[in-house]
């Protein structure tokens, strides 16, 4: 459409060449490929998101590079860190849905709000937990030291 060369999906390709490898090792493996276009938000990328996006994925090869296993890039604090798995899945995070964040969602998204004055007054009577772990809401996050293998 630009002038570029339209290039095939690398997913698939990618997603094959590992089950292939696996296959001739005779090693079992259960690889699940997720098309991108499954996962369209609610408004178009901007340039900010193409930005992250490419930061993120460059942080992801340097890791896997690196050796690294068991981690995601992300950015905390405004710095580059690999985040151990096990550290995104200890605990759930609970949506406060008569929170302004999520009024502004629902707002931005166009999607309606389907909230009882009961929903409301049960919401209120939660007691609010801290953001971020031991009740530190200060800004600062204590990261463990990164060794090679970032698993529990």
């Amino acid at each position: 459409a630009s002038g570029n060369k339209l290039l095939k999906d690398v997913g698939l390709w990618l997603s094959q060449s590992i089950k292939d490898h696996f296959n001739q090792k005779k090693m079992v493996m259960n690889l699940k490929y997720i098309d991108p276009t499954y996962m369209i938000r609610a408004v178009p990328s901007n340039a900010s998101d193409n930005v992250y996006c490419t930061l993120l994925a460059q942080s992801a090869v340097h890791g896997a590079m690196a050796g690294y296993t068991g981690y995601v890039s992300g950015l905390v604090n405004g710095r580059q860190t690999y985040i151990p798995f096990y550290r995104i899945t200890e605990k759930q995070n609970h949506v406060v849905i008569t929170d302004r964040m999520w009024a502004r969602l629902l707002s931005s998204t166009n999607q309606p709000s389907f909230l009882s004055p009961k929903d409301v007054a049960d919401d209120k009577e939660k007691p609010m937990s801290a953001l971020l772990d031991d009740g530190n809401c200060n800004g600062t996050v204590d990261v463990p030291p990164v060794t090679k293998e970032i698993t529990k």
